[in-house]
């Protein structure tokens, strides 16, 4: 049976992620140049690097996240066998992982609610706040006309925080 569930969290909560989900499929959403050690239980081809900092407008020496890394991720998630969970990381867990997964979500369920799925995120993490430039990407490529920017619009700005709680988000299809 699929296990639908996608996993969230910080750089220093990786490891014990991975390990306590049972996870075999991993994200890494980072600045360039920043180095991460994978985990054992992650295989190299089961592990998907992205190098974008966490912003929505261009700023020198930044890499503003494109059309070409939102094509990456949704690949790699055609590819995930959902056999064994997924882990989603960037730095502080709070803006491009939690984007990543909304968009996980909204790719792997397309007929379940834009919102639903925004609430869901908003319910399990607090501290989420999405990064809008890589919502909007997906949802101009998946088609979803402006309703995943709105749903995040909608949950607005989570809590302040220097590094999110771990969580999880089912994306299993209404």
């Amino acid at each position: 049976m699929p296990n639908g569930r996608l996993y969230v969290c910080s750089l220093t909560k990786v490891v014990d992620t991975v390990r306590d989900s049972g996870a075999r499929s991993l994200v890494t959403i980072l600045t360039a140049g920043a180095s991460l050690v994978r985990p054992c239980e992650i295989s190299r081809e089961r592990h998907l690097r992205i190098a974008v900092s966490d912003i929505d407008a261009p700023r020198g020496g930044h890499i503003l996240p494109g059309e070409e890394h939102i094509n990456r991720l949704l690949a790699f998630l055609e590819e995930w066998d959902r056999s064994a969970p997924l882990v989603i990381h960037c730095y502080a867990g709070v803006s491009r992982s939690p984007a990543a997964a909304f968009v996980a979500a909204c790719a792997l369920a397309p007929r379940r609610s834009e919102m639903e799925i925004a609430r869901e995120l908003r319910r399990v993490s607090p501290t989420a706040t999405p990064n809008r430039r890589m919502v909007a990407l997906a949802d101009e490529r998946l088609g979803r006309n402006g309703r995943m920017s709105a749903a995040i619009a909608a949950i607005g700005r989570g809590t302040d925080c220097y590094e999110g709680a771990p969580f999880a988000l089912e994306f299993a299809d209404a």
